[in-house]
């Protein structure tokens, strides 16, 4: 009841699925004296098959089918493996494009399954590929077989500071981020995704839309504690990016 309590408050549109157990706890501490930030992110609750299912049943059923569907998170205990994949199989037969932003095993079962894009970081694609690669050609080389594979169309590989590697049939390209103070790095990867994601929907090319994406993702570490990227903030450094380009 709290999260819809909050969702509410934000004004977004949600739809509950509600479950046994309480919800996963995410706890962010800042030491003042080194300004280094811990983050203690709780198990969450150990869902029944039961309650993974409407979630399924609800996407296949929704209407209109949506363009775009963002699966981010890791699983909770209890979570089938292939829960993401499942999400990507079912929106692929409605014309639903899938963005997976997770790791580990739940990751590789997507791309078995095939979806529109992934954006892991650098730790977690060496991870996926198996592979201690270190070189910016041979992560883009990487890439570059797992969309000839038909595992997804695009990766955006974040760099953190360094920004993101974007791969594609098309390109493959690094973008640098703007040079910004960091404030606090907590929800920069979710921004991240939210800008792309906000910028496709918008109608704009791919290579524009990770732009929008990484501007975004600076723009949240430019605001404090787990506040997200500020929307004035975002489309300033995203028309500097795009002056400079």
């Amino acid at each position: 009841m709290r999260l819809q309590e909050l969702l509410g408050k934000e004004g977004l549109s949600h739809r509950p699925f509600p479950i046994e157990g309480m919800n996963r706890e995410s706890l962010v501490i800042l030491e003042e004296s080194t300004g280094q930030q811990y983050r203690f992110g709780m198990p969450g609750p150990q869902l029944q098959k039961e309650e993974c299912e409407p979630f399924i049943q609800e996407l296949a059923a929704m209407e209109p089918s949506p363009v775009y569907v963002v699966a981010s998170g890791s699983l909770p205990p209890g979570a089938p493996p292939d829960f993401y994949a499942r999400v990507a199989r079912g929106g692929k037969k409605r014309g639903t494009k899938a963005i997976i932003d997770v790791s580990g095993e739940a990751l590789d079962a997507a791309l078995q399954e095939g979806v529109f894009l992934i954006k892991p970081n650098v730790r977690e694609f060496r991870e996926l590929v198996g592979k201690e690669i270190k070189e910016e050609s041979q992560i883009k080389a990487a890439a570059r077989k797992m969309v000839e594979r038909g595992r997804c169309e695009m990766l955006v590989i974040s760099l953190g500071a360094a920004g993101a590697l974007v791969v594609s049939e098309k390109f493959a390209e690094h973008i640098l981020p703007p040079t910004v103070p960091i404030i606090s790095k907590v929800g920069a990867g979710d921004s991240m995704v939210t800008g792309i994601v906000l910028s496709l929907a918008r109608g704009n090319p791919l290579r524009e839309s990770v732009l929008f994406g990484v501007a975004a993702g600076t723009a949240a570490v430019m605001t404090p504690g787990t506040e997200l990227c500020r929307r004035e903030d975002a489309e300033r450094l995203y028309a500097g990016m795009v002056s400079e380009a």
